[in-house]
């Protein structure tokens, strides 16, 4: 799967440097010198790193062959991609990325089925999107230790404690 860790934004100069807006917590490690990045779309890339630096809290980039404002141009919008394989887990084993909830069936703790996580929304508090299958909307559940009691990822599900009226319409 892959995992957006940035998009470029406008051109920075005449000199062939692009704002990126940054969607990792590792900027320093995903946005090395002399890495190259997978891009989205794939046809654009990959993009190699030449300079990185920071300017009044954004990040600027050069990539190799990119010399002047108008190739700069050319790469707004783009993606910037890594595969979920080339991610560190974490050791906080009440930590969880993204990438790792998406999928997980969803029971609560009596065992009862309730659905499939199909987004994690990133809103002041985490929420997990629950699609709950055919005629019925899917259900916003805050990722908190109190609701989510437990997530096994090795037996692909999630284990909610919803109060009363959470999963209902």
């Amino acid at each position: 799967m892959q995992l957006v860790v940035g998009r470029v934004g406008r051109p920075h100069g005449v000199r062939g440097e692009v704002t990126v807006e940054v969607r990792t917590d590792e900027p320093e490690l995903r946005f090395a010198p002399g890495l190259a990045i997978a891009t989205e779309p794939a046809a654009r890339g990959p993009l190699q790193v030449e300079t990185r630096r920071w300017h009044k809290d954004v990040l600027l980039l050069r990539f190799a062959g990119v010399a002047d404002r108008d190739a700069a141009e050319r790469l707004r919008g783009t993606l910037l991609v890594i595969d979920s394989a080339d991610v560190v887990p974490s050791g906080d084993p009440d930590e969880f990325h993204d990438h790792q909830l998406i999928g997980l069936a969803v029971v609560t703790v009596g065992g009862e089925p309730v659905g499939e996580v199909s987004d994690v929304l990133h809103h002041g508090q985490d929420l997990l999107v629950v699609r709950r299958g055919k005629g019925r909307d899917d259900a916003l559940i805050p990722f908190v230790k109190a609701l989510v009691p437990e997530v096994d990822l090795e037996a692909g599900k999630l284990v909610v404690d919803p109060p009363e009226g959470l999963l209902e319409p």
